[in-house]
């Protein structure tokens, strides 16, 4: 390099080529005496940030390469954010902070500036959107008095060109600066509902952010950027139901075919417990008629069940989730809560009906069988013999022994056994009253009416 430098040198002196400025003439370098000095410059400081003497690049060729050759390299502008970072942090005296902050600024804005030529240069071009990234972090971050307005603007900017290939720490000085803007003036809606919009991007950025990141520290220090990005949100206070129903309400409607958008909402009111808004109920029966899921019928059925108590529309979508389930187990589960809801509506057979259809799909449905022995117990009145009808309960406890006998989820096994000793007490003492009747323990005996079923006195 040194070699080449000194017989580009030489060439130039013999030729006694004009002196003039990159800068004056937009050349790489500049012309003649001048092109010399910048190529020198070049040489010099570079070695000094090399061995992280950044006070020495600084004074001795960088600020003049920054100044007279600026589309000499793109090093330029790395190395400069290098310098200045050291040597912000490094000083003390408020008015030297306050200069290297602005030089700081001005190396990413004329960056920006020759950021074409620049790249024409270079193997591996830089984003517009990338370098307004990092230069609005530095702004915060390097700088004793930022302005909110126009870190908001950088921010911004910065967000929406980069979108999912953001980098993760400005995706939270997003959510930071705008939070602080709506809380300096709460009564600005512009500022509110901004920030709404910061946040329903921000978080809709951060999961492929984290996903794209190979490096181990940095995947969690983005998986802690997202919670953050979350906890700026709720602490602003910016919205609530009420108030999210007025920004959404309307334009639900208008964004029925847009499925982002409609998801994005959906996230935002879950956030904030809002799934009672018609608001969320409209944007949830959008996304299903565009794009019916499993997911989205069983979604749209819980919901009319907790939120709304319409049991008819619940298995109107219970129903559509069924037609398009193909997992045994969770066909299983959905005949369940079809049947679960029969049995709030008092539909005995209907419900009998969904039980038999969820053990067809999984006979280890515990829950199931727990239901239809609640079901049995609700019918055990089949004759008009108190004693008989007593012994209905060992078609209860027989489905509940069944429960608990195919399903090994601990919480099923429970429930059953609390059950059968709840039950149990109904069989109590039941010996005298069957004698009477020629009936004795180990005797099989059929149970009509509703139930149906025969069992074993014991």
């Amino acid at each position: 390099m040194r070699k080449f430098l000194f017989v580009t040198l030489a060439a130039l002196m013999a030729t006694g080529v004009y002196a003039q400025k990159g800068v004056e003439d937009g050349s790489r370098y500049g012309r003649g005496e001048d092109s010399i000095e910048c190529l020198r410059n070049i040489s010099i400081y570079t070695e000094y940030v090399k061995t992280e003497n950044y006070k020495e690049a600084y004074e001795n060729g960088w600020k003049a390469v920054f100044n007279d050759c600026p589309t000499a390299q793109n090093a330029t502008y790395t190395n400069g954010v290098r310098i200045l970072r050291a040597l912000y942090k490094e000083e003390t005296d408020p008015e030297k902070k306050a200069q290297y902050s602005n030089e700081l600024i001005q190396v990413y804005e004329q960056r920006l500036k020759y950021l074409p030529q620049l790249n024409a240069l270079a193997s591996n071009p830089v984003r517009e959107g990338e370098v307004i990234a990092l230069y609005s972090h530095d702004y915060l971050a390097y700088n004793p008095k930022p302005d909110l307005a126009k870190a908001y603007e950088l921010l911004r900017k910065a967000v929406t060109m980069e979108k999912d290939q953001c980098i993760y720490y400005v995706l939270a000085d997003l959510m930071n600066v705008s939070s602080q803007r709506y809380r300096s003036n709460m009564d600005n809606e512009e500022y509110r509902e901004a920030l709404i919009q910061d946040y329903i991007d921000c978080a809709n950025y951060i999961d492929p952010v984290i996903e794209a990141q190979t490096d181990d520290r940095i995947k969690q220090a983005a998986i802690t950027t997202k919670s953050n990005i979350d906890a700026y949100f709720i602490n602003s206070g910016a919205a609530d139901c009420d108030d999210l129903q007025k920004i959404y309400g309307e334009k639900i409607e208008e964004h029925k075919n847009d499925l982002e958008y409609l998801s994005k909402v959906l996230d935002l009111m879950q956030l904030f417990d809002c799934t009672h808004s018609t608001a969320y109920f409209a944007a949830a029966e959008y996304v299903h008629a565009a794009a019916p899921t499993v997911q989205t019928a069983k979604g749209l059925a819980n919901l009319y069940i907790v939120q709304r108590d319409d049991y008819e529309t619940a298995l109107d979508y219970y129903g559509q989730a069924v037609e398009m389930e193909t997992d045994s187990e969770s066909l299983s589960d959905l005949h369940f809560r079809i049947a679960q809801v029969w049995n709030m509506l008092e539909n005995d057979d209907n419900s009998r009906s969904a039980i038999q259809k969820a053990l067809a799909a999984n006979p280890n449905n515990g829950n199931a069988y727990i239901l239809l022995a609640q079901l049995y117990a609700s019918n055990y009145k089949w004759t008009d013999d108190p004693a008989l009808n007593r012994c209905a309960f060992f078609a209860v406890i027989d489905k509940l022994e069944q429960a608990r006998r195919v399903d090994s989820d601990s919480t099923v096994i429970d429930r059953a056994n609390e059950l059968i000793r709840a039950y149990n007490a109904q069989t109590n003492n039941i010996e005298e009253d069957l004698f009477m009747l020629g009936i004795k323990p180990g005797d099989k005996l059929e149970i009509k009416g509703w139930i149906n079923e025969t069992v074993t006195i014991r």
